[in-house]
């Protein structure tokens, strides 16, 4: 890896997605299910959840081939190319296989080789983690140009016998490209963990000789994970603002995991922040999980709404039970 010394923050110089062309409204989806037997409606899902259509990934596709499409979009906002990467890191809970991590498996797809690669597992809450961890990195001086892609391919964990989570979810990808820099870019990060509440989100399942141990499927306690969701996510919010000397009033934008647009406005709500500075598209991918932050980001840059030296706060809160967010100057 590169060593800086003069350079001691780190800035998104790029940013870039990628959705599985296999759009599924919830009209198509509540059709399907009633082949198996499951009652539900598009006005059940968008008053619970305010979802409205979510993308499934072909058989054939890995979290890998989303991250590399997402990762050259955001390479080439940036201007970087691959081969001056320093530093790769997918967050992921659905990786390609066991190992080796789905961030080599992309290094290779972008054909490229020598820098670190490694996966980060937090589910929802992945992103943040993985960009924390690079800005971290670019500021001891370990790496220059870092590639943080958030991917996933919850379609293959759902249990679509389960109508109060398979609507839910979604595949997809998103991406930036985080560079050293002389200004303030990240301005403060936070993580947090509670392994007490591992059971309210989880895949249970695990692969030993050859077969598969346990349950396999997602599992989900819906209200307790909103009740934790909405107190975290507000107090680490306000911690960040604490650590970069910001208010409330400095937020631009608020751009949450994009999970259940309810726990998005109680969120902004206790931030009193009004909605129309929170970043929305769970209505168009649903949770996509570690996917979903960078996703809601590049969409947000490339319609034109966030610009540059806008101050965003990023936050996740996911299975594990994490949390965490980053507040930065775009």
């Amino acid at each position: 890896m590169s060593v800086i010394s003069s350079l001691t923050y780190s800035r998104i110089t790029g940013t870039g997605s990628y959705l599985p062309p296999k759009r599924v409204s919830n009209a198509e989806f509540a059709a399907e299910l009633a082949q198996q037997g499951i009652e539900t409606s598009d006005q059940w899902i968008v008053e619970r959840t305010g979802i409205r259509a979510r993308h499934f990934a072909a058989p054939e596709v890995g979290s890998s081939d989303l991250a590399v499409e997402a990762a050259r979009h955001a390479l080439e906002a940036a201007g970087v190319a691959a081969a001056q990467l320093d530093l790769i890191i997918v967050a992921t809970s659905t990786p390609d296989m066991v190992f080796p991590s789905t961030a080599c498996l992309v290094q290779q797809k972008l054909g490229v080789h020598g820098c670190a690669a490694f996966d980060v597992q937090a589910v929802c809450s992945g992103f943040v983690y993985g960009l924390t961890v690079a800005d971290s990195m670019i500021r001891s001086g370990a790496a220059r140009k870092a590639l943080v892609i958030g991917a996933e391919v919850f379609s293959r964990i759902l249990d679509f016998k389960d109508r109060t989570t398979c609507v839910l979810f979604g595949d997809g990808a998103g991406a930036v490209v985080l560079e050293a820099s002389d200004t303030p870019g990240v301005l403060a990060t936070e993580l947090h963990a509670d392994g007490r509440h591992v059971d309210i989100l989880c895949t249970p399942g695990t692969v030993a000789g050859g077969s598969v141990l346990g349950d396999p499927l997602l599992k989900m306690d819906g209200q307790a994970v909103f009740k934790l969701a909405v107190g975290v996510l507000e107090d680490v919010a306000r911690s960040v603002l604490a650590k970069a000397g910001r208010s409330e009033a400095d937020i631009d934008w608020l751009i949450p995991h994009q999970a259940n647009i309810r726990i998005m406005q109680m969120t902004a709500r206790k931030l009193k922040l009004d909605m129309d500075k929170v970043v929305v598209t769970v209505d168009q991918h649903g949770n996509t999980s570690a996917a979903s932050i960078p996703l809601a980001l590049d969409h947000a840059v490339r319609s034109g709404r966030l610009q540059r030296g806008d101050t965003v706060m990023l936050e996740g809160v996911g299975g594990g039970f994490t949390w965490g967010a980053v507040l930065l100057d775009f």
